[in-house]
């Protein structure tokens, strides 16, 4: 007589826990509640943070149960088709079990759910069809579901057969079922409830942060799955070391691997890399440009402590592991900075008695801090007009104080010519061949672009740019509509988003009594008013 109860395979375990390092308490205990020899509960809570293995070990535990079950006296069934529906005669009694996993994810509507969930228990119990007959008549199924009472009456039918074992098992798998959209709050009960009207039923629902009680079910087991340690990524990422550096065998390059994921963890997971995704994406971003000196034989694989200390500005500079969505290089940044930002200085020399000028241009190499402004402002160009006009006048409404808006956005013709830090000079006039000697400030002020940045109302800046739209809309530009049309509110809600404006406080974005700052910087601002040929500095209050 077979034993009532029964743990899995320790040898079908022991794969799993090697195959996915910290989860060996998750493994045997999802064993033991999905198991039909075991304790099979009805439903199951699967609950952790993102990327913590929860869909990843649930499908490889149920694909290797399924395999392992006996059919008919057989003990070496297939995970696809290997089961079969009639296994009363088993010769060591066990029970078989079959599984379907539904993304939820991925569904758009209710009833998209509920056919996908018809659909993969179809095709599940398909492969264990008998004969041609029986396999044309999952084929037919009724797919159609529209209400959750469709998808009670549809699984009743499919698995309530009275030939098969009453011990045998049906796990349905709703993974990210809390991402399931328009869903009522009364789905995820109803669906809780699937088990109690269909004994044969389990369900495991993986959710990300279960609130208390939201299957309205007692005695429902959670089990959670929690982030990873810096042993356990380690571990993981040993599993599948990169290929050998030339020059060094399989084991030195596994060693210098582990070390180095070990150094990625101290320095980017708390920043960049929280998950095992990005873990894995920046040790792989990482792992060329800290090798390069045992590629060029300048170190060896020994000498990890000078290879970490020649990799030291990799680590310090998170952008190599999120570029975003646009990417710029520095190498193009220095090209188009260099005509824009590089003035050419010329210089006489005497040589022989003859005099030469020489031009010598500025130009910034990479290691110099002039070159991630110009990468800055070329990204920033990247927006559209009527975003890069507002955030020009976001940055005249910051530098400018509001008593010269009058005097600089005025449409008032004035007989005196504008001089270069946006006020007005007296031309310099003499008689007689005389000249005019200008006077001396008593006091020196600092420029307004090289103070901080100051709040300003959203309102003024509307109306600056209101009043200089007419004139910075380059040639065979789109017109920008009203100051109320939907682009402005649009181009706002962009560069609020990318935080180039910042809000002062809270309240609705578009509220015109709402004060707002500028975060951008003076080389990204010339920049961006360059690209439409604009000289901000003409604009600006000294």
């Amino acid at each position: 007589m077979a034993p009532i109860f029964r743990l899995p395979d320790e040898e079908l375990l022991a794969s799993l826990v090697q195959r996915f390092p910290g989860r060996d308490h998750q493994i045997r205990s999802l064993a033991t509640l999905l198991h039909p020899d075991a304790a099979p509960c009805r439903n199951l809570v699967l609950h952790g943070t993102e990327a913590t293995g929860k869909s990843a070990v649930t499908s490889q535990l149920l694909s290797h149960l399924a395999a392992s079950r006996p059919v008919n006296g057989n003990a070496d069934g297939k995970a696809e088709g290997g089961g079969s529906n009639n296994v009363v005669n088993n010769s060591d009694g066990g029970a078989s079990l079959r599984y379907a996993i539904v993304n939820a994810a991925q569904c758009i509507t209710g009833r998209h759910l509920f056919e996908r969930i018809v659909g993969a228990v179809a095709d599940a119990l398909r492969r264990d069809a008998r004969d041609d007959d029986e396999r044309r008549r999952w084929n037919q199924q009724r797919r159609r579901c529209e209400t959750l009472s469709q998808l009670t009456v549809a699984l009743g039918a499919m698995l309530r057969d009275p030939t098969r074992d009453p011990r045998w098992r049906f796990v349905l798998v709703l993974d990210a079922i809390d991402r399931q959209r328009d869903a009522p709050p009364t789905l995820l009960p109803a669906l809780a409830r699937l088990s109690e009207i269909i004994p044969c039923l389990t369900c495991v629902f993986i959710v990300t942060a279960p609130p208390a009680g939201f299957l309205r079910t007692p005695s429902s087991p959670h089990l959670h799955f929690p982030p990873y340690t810096k042993p356990e990524f380690v571990r993981i990422l040993a599993l599948a070391p990169p290929p050998p550096i030339p020059g060094t065998t399989q084991r030195e390059t596994a060693d210098l691997w582990t070390r180095f994921c070990a150094a990625v963890h101290d320095a980017f997971v708390r920043s960049a890399a929280r998950t095992l995704p990005a873990f894995r994406h920046g040790c792989r971003a990482l792992w060329p440009r800290f090798t390069a000196p045992v590629v060029a034989s300048t170190y060896t694989v020994k000498e990890f402590s000078k290879l970490l200390v020649a990799a030291r500005v990799h680590f310090q500079d998170e952008s190599l592991l999120n570029p975003s969505i646009v990417s710029v290089r520095p190498a193009a940044s220095r090209k188009s900075a260099a005509p824009a930002d590089a003035p050419d200085h010329t210089s006489t020399v005497a040589v022989n008695g003859v005099s030469k000028s020489t031009t010598t241009a500025m130009t910034t190499t990479p290691h110099t801090p002039a070159a991630a402004p110009a990468a800055a402002a070329q990204l920033t160009a990247l927006l559209p007009i009527a975003a890069r006009i507002l955030l020009l006048c976001a940055y005249l409404a910051s530098h400018n104080a509001a008593r010269h808006d009058l005097t600089v956005f005025s449409t008032y013709h004035h007989g005196r010519k504008r001089r270069r830090g946006g006020g007005f000079a007296l031309a310099s006039t003499g008689g007689g061949g005389g000249s005019s000697t200008p006077r001396r400030a008593k006091h020196r002020k600092i420029a307004r672009k090289l103070l901080g940045a100051h709040a300003f109302v959203l309102e003024r800046m509307l109306a600056i740019f209101e009043a200089v739209r007419g004139e910075w809309i380059p040639e065979g530009g789109s017109s920008v509509g009203s100051v109320v049309d939907g682009d402005v509110g649009m181009a706002i809600a962009t560069l609020a988003s990318l935080r180039l404006l910042v809000r002062v406080g809270a309240g609705d974005t578009m509220d015109r009594a709402g004060k707002w700052r500028i975060n951008v910087g003076w080389d990204a601002i010339r920049g961006i008013g360059r690209s439409i040929g604009v000289e901000v500095e003409e604009w600006l209050m000294e």
